[in-house]
């Protein structure tokens, strides 16, 4: 337990570090924020993870009514879930999740499994038709607002980067700005910086959707588990986000702290809203699918081409044996694993999984994090229960380099005036959401 809350802080002192040694102003380090940031995270997840054991172990009761309501947006996107699978067995037909099937050519049984396009996809296309008619009717804006006024009190920020950060938690990266559109055009750098970083360190609530049924598959508890990890992760990570960007690009301008929702609405009426966000779910879907397709088969291949050179070099043996058959040679896996297995192990992750943890966080980082919560769906019974919470938060979130684009694009469509400012924050936003990730992720393991 010591040994365990020791290596979690050491990793938060060297995340901290890291930021500091790339800051652009290192003078102008506002450390209350900073303080005052990961003490929001420490009290959140205190709240979630160890008060209702400690509570019920030393006092008699189990002081458990945040963790309830947590537990009750954690099976609000479960129902979601089974909605989705009312509306895709429809269109789709009845797929079994396991089961084993003839594969139509050979008479051979082959294992279908988690049945990813008809079951994970729809989900994405539903809570994007969900979202934007709960924005359409001025729900989200008011839940957003509440999460903003917390942030803006405890951290001082502008409004609209308090905004920002609040509506990162329910949506991506490039719908969240929206909120604050009108605002975009006049921000400095530091607030540029800390709409990208936290678009980054966060994951919209359609892909959330998408990761509880990709990982908790048909067992109901096991979705709810994941649903409450992954919805504390993505607000956990958001005053994190916010201490990355401030210590990487401080503010030092004079900025405007009102607190103001932009009302632009995104349909004429609510049958529009719906139809408007299914289109842009099954764009996203479509998006997803697509690039899980290529970046699986791009990994297969290079995976292909490494084991060649290992069996030149004669090396695959002496990997396979030193890592008990978890890879069988020379791969990008294991090449991700040995380069990011130091961070897990910072994290908290037990020292025998720190190689396939590492393995997840370099996926994440240099691909995406669909494809590494697609290997953690695959390793996770291998693996140590910290292991998987860990993993699960740091994976918590769209920092890879293909965000950069995402972000100047999307962005840069609402503020064309900021292009050039997104193209030059591009990797230091990177950076900052993969630090905000890790954050939650040593916090969370810390407690668990």
């Amino acid at each position: 337990m010591i040994e365990s809350i020791g290596r979690g802080l050491l990793g938060i002192v060297f995340l901290v570090g890291v930021c500091y040694l790339f800051s652009k102003n290192r003078k102008s380090i506002d450390w209350k924020l900073v303080i005052s940031g990961l003490a929001i995270q420490f009290a959140f997840a205190f709240a979630i993870i160890a008060l209702p054991d400690l509570t019920e172990n030393y006092l008699g009761y189990r002081f458990d009514w945040i963790e309830r309501i947590f537990k009750g947006m954690a099976d609000f996107f479960v129902l979601v879930i089974s909605y989705t699978n009312a509306g895709s067995t429809f269109v789709l037909g009845d797929w079994p999740s396991v089961t084993q099937v003839s594969d139509g050519l050979t008479g051979e049984l082959i294992t279908v499994g988690y049945i990813f396009a008809f079951k994970v996809l729809p989900t994405v296309i539903f809570f994007s038709a969900l979202t934007s008619l709960l924005y359409f009717l001025g729900i989200l804006q008011k839940i957003v607002y509440g999460f903003a006024w917390v942030m803006s009190k405890t951290m001082r920020l502008s409004g609209a980067e308090s905004l920002n950060a609040a509506g990162n938690i329910f949506l991506g990266q490039t719908e969240a700005p929206l909120l604050i559109r009108p605002y975009l055009e006049k921000m400095t750098k530091s607030e540029v910086l800390c709409v990208m970083v936290g678009g980054m360190a966060t994951i919209a609530g359609g892909v959330m959707a998408a990761y509880i049924g990709f990982l908790g598959g048909d067992d109901i508890e096991k979705q709810k588990e994941f649903a409450m990890h992954l919805l504390s992760a993505s607000i956990m990570s958001a005053p994190a986000a916010i201490v990355a960007s401030k210590m990487l690009f401080p503010q030092t301008e004079k900025v405007d702290t009102t607190l103001q929702v932009n009302k632009e609405r995104i349909g004429s009426n609510a049958i529009e809203a719906v139809a408007n966000g299914t289109t842009d779910g099954l764009k996203l879907a479509v998006n997803v699918g697509a690039m899980l397709l290529a970046f699986t088969a791009f990994m297969a291949m290079f995976n292909s081409i490494f084991l060649g050179i290992g069996d030149m070099l004669g090396i695959n043996d002496t990997i396979a044996a030193s890592t008990a058959n978890a890879y069988s040679g020379l791969s990008l896996d294991y090449i991700f694993g040995l380069l990011m297995a130091p961070v897990a192990w910072l994290l908290g992750a037990p020292a025998s999984d720190m190689l396939m943890v590492g393995q997840l966080l370099g996926e994440k980082t240099i691909i995406n994090e669909f494809v590494a919560y697609a290997s953690l769906g695959e390793l996770k019974s291998g693996l140590d229960e910290k292991s998987i919470i860990i993993a699960t938060y740091a994976l918590c979130g769209f920092s890879n380099f293909a965000s950069i684009g995402i972000q100047i694009g999307g962005i840069g469509a609402l503020a064309p005036n900021q292009k050039t400012t997104l193209s030059q924050l591009g990797l230091r936003a990177l950076l900052g959401g993969t630090v905000a990730c890790f954050f939650t992720a040593a916090i969370a393991g810390i407690f668990f």
